[in-house]
């Protein structure tokens, strides 16, 4: 596994998203745990979620468990393995989702996720998404507050634009580890992102790295490079994509969401694709 880094972290080019093995359409739990098996023995050290990842409004954290769960259960070392999760996104429990960015709700969102992972800091910790009612400055300065305390060792933010990402990196006194946003194929606006964290060394979680490619691994009229790329070389339009998100920058580090072992198996395969400036040069266009 080729590895790219998070601060000062070194963890695998490729990550895992929980989130599927958590919300609406999850599989039972056995499944789940030998899909994280599967990426831990493909060599996945980085794994995402959320406190927000869950169905059921009495069961908040259930991907952050799960997920613990699993990596306690795996046979092999973890003591690379880097656990990233976020707070400030809540889910009660009836298919909606809604904000929550007041700093004194963020450390003790913050703490109850420190306590279903385990260990005495959460590795990574992200403020998961703006809040309007609240000033941005106000929910990174709690983020910043948890990194002084040794709640957190790395900070991290997510849905953030340029002004926020500078922000941020001010509030954190040159300590923000990471920006994770939306971006693929099919959703390219953060781009602006994407680049400005390449100037600051900042890494860039591409969330939802897959978007646009079909159930079936299909992609539409728009995408047909992606395909054509994956057919000449036998491989599934998602590795494509998702060498195409490493090719972007030394600093992007997806993290596809699985729920399937075959899934992420798949998804690793990527790290070894080297795209020619002809095939980077079509699908980037």
């Amino acid at each position: 596994m080729k590895t790219r880094t998070i601060g000062s972290v070194e963890v695998s080019a490729i990550g895992l998203g929980g989130m599927p093995m958590s919300i609406e359409g999850r599989p039972d739990e056995a499944r789940s745990i030998a899909t994280i098996h599967a990426a831990l023995d493909s060599g996945v050290t980085f794994f995402d979620t959320a406190d927000a990842y869950h169905l059921h409004a009495d069961e908040v954290g259930h991907n952050e468990s799960l997920i613990a769960r699993a990596i306690a259960s795996w046979g092999g070392d973890t003591s690379a393995v880097l656990v990233a999760t976020k707070g400030g996104h809540l889910r009660p429990g009836d298919g909606s989702w809604y904000v929550d960015g007041r700093p004194e709700y963020l450390k003790e969102a913050a703490k109850a996720s420190l306590a279903r992972l385990g260990g005495d800091a959460i590795g990574l910790y992200q403020f998961h998404r703006p809040d309007q009612s609240v000033p941005y400055g106000d929910s990174v300065g709690a983020i910043r507050d948890l990194l002084d305390e040794g709640v957190i060792r790395m900070a991290g933010i997510s849905n953030a634009n340029p002004e926020q990402i500078l922000q941020a990196q001010e509030i954190l006194g040159g300590r923000l580890a990471s920006v994770q946003n939306q971006f693929s194929p099919a959703f390219r606006s953060s781009e602006p992102e994407l680049e400005l964290c390449d100037q600051l060394g900042i890494a860039f979680l591409p969330w939802s790295p897959l978007g646009g490619i079909s159930s079936a691994g299909q992609l539409g009229d728009r995408f047909a490079p992606f395909q054509q790329v994956a057919d000449a070389r036998g491989v599934s339009p998602q590795v494509i994509a998702l060498a195409w998100h490493l090719a972007k920058s030394p600093r992007v580090i997806p993290i596809p969401g699985a729920s399937r072992p075959e899934s992420i198996r798949d998804s690793v395969t990527a790290v070894d694709i080297e795209l020619t400036p002809e095939e980077f040069a079509a699908l980037d266009a």
